[in-house]
């Protein structure tokens, strides 16, 4: 999967910054205190990497992860600015939620809040659907012909199959 790049000052960033808002789901930076619940969440429905991640940007003064939340229920979440300076992610919508729009919200939001950061450009790392970017933020792969910066990461070993 590429590494995207996405204009901080274009029109399509512009024309995503007025798709963050969802009736009736608040899109928020989290809060510390909710940091256990937002970690355990994202490691329940994601991944132990990713919830590592989140953790980061908990560390992070202001938090550096957007929430999406409908009536006391998480429904997705977006980080930015942990992997590395100006980078987007990661993100993640639960499944019940995902067609309403929560996904775009959370990059509006996040992206947001890098170009609030001063950042000109942002970087969505190893991006699975580059379609989607593409389409909601104008989102351009980065012409590098290798993994990038998670290249030679650590993984847990996948359990050996019985079969």
């Amino acid at each position: 999967m590429p590494d995207l790049l996405v204009s901080l000052h274009s029109a399509k960033f512009e024309e995503l910054r007025s798709r963050r808002h969802v009736a009736g789901v608040s899109i928020r930076p989290a809060l510390a205190p909710e940091m256990a619940l937002v970690v355990d969440w994202v490691r329940e429905h994601f991944s132990d990497n990713w919830a590592s991640e989140v953790t980061v940007a908990f560390s992070r003064h202001p938090v550096a992860c957007i929430v999406a939340v409908e009536n006391g229920k998480l429904l997705g979440f977006a980080c930015y600015d942990i992997v590395a300076r100006g980078f987007f992610g990661p993100t993640g919508v639960s499944l019940d939620a995902r067609g309403r729009g929560v996904g775009v919200a959370l990059l509006a939001a996040a992206l947001e809040a890098l170009k609030a950061d001063g950042y000109a450009y942002a970087i969505i790392g190893d991006a699975g659907p580059a379609d989607f970017y593409a389409n909601a933020a104008g989102a351009i792969p980065v012409p590098a012909p290798d993994k990038g910066i998670y290249q030679g990461m650590l993984r847990r070993p996948k359990p050996a199959s019985d079969h």
